[in-house]
């Protein structure tokens, strides 16, 4: 066998060996929505995986290959604290008939370019009450955010300065050492 003939069979081991944690989500989110572990539920979600990884194609994710556990842990620790803290805020916001909440619709230049980032911050956002990602600008890193309780204008500043930690704590747990500098200022 030449080299020629062994590359493509080495392509497609290391694309599916890229695809598998992708395909065993998929299975098990189909055996989820099914609630049921049978070996049929296996085989016919491992075909609905093989099917939608093959009809929906996604462009692969490009890992940083780092993962600190230490910045992940203060991630978490800030994500509890910041959704106890906007619960309460959005649960007076209910209650207070005194005030009438503004909305505003914000965007925000996230410093990575990372794809993988860029969509946890966008998960995290969406996480905290009182906030959501309504598009997102892939090319520019641009998140458009739908806020709740945004008076002034120093309150839309505060919510860009809490995208931006966010991102920034992300970053440290699992982003590039390029990512990392870019937003270590």
């Amino acid at each position: 066998m030449t080299d020629r003939q062994a590359t493509p069979t080495r392509g497609v081991r290391w694309r599916l060996w890229q695809e598998l944690p992708l395909l065993v989500t998929l299975v098990l989110l189909w055996m989820l929505l099914w609630g049921e572990l049978s070996v049929l539920n296996l085989l016919f979600g491992a075909l609905f995986a093989f099917l939608v990884t093959r009809i929906f194609y996604l462009p692969p994710v490009q890992l940083s290959g780092r993962f600190n556990l230490l910045w992940f842990a203060a991630y978490l620790g800030r994500l509890a604290y910041s959704i106890a803290i906007a619960s309460f805020q959005v649960s007076w916001l209910a209650v207070d008939w005194r005030k009438k909440p503004v909305s505003s619709i914000l965007s925000v230049q996230l410093r990575t370019r990372s794809d993988f980032i860029t969509t946890l911050v966008s998960i995290t956002i969406s996480i905290i009450p009182g906030s959501l990602v309504v598009d997102t600008d892939r090319s520019r890193s641009i998140l458009y955010l739908h806020v709740l309780d945004t008076d002034t204008e120093e309150d839309n500043r505060a919510m860009r300065r809490q995208v931006l930690r966010i991102e920034k704590a992300l970053v440290r747990a699992l982003g590039s050492k390029d990512d990392v500098r870019r937003t270590a200022g």
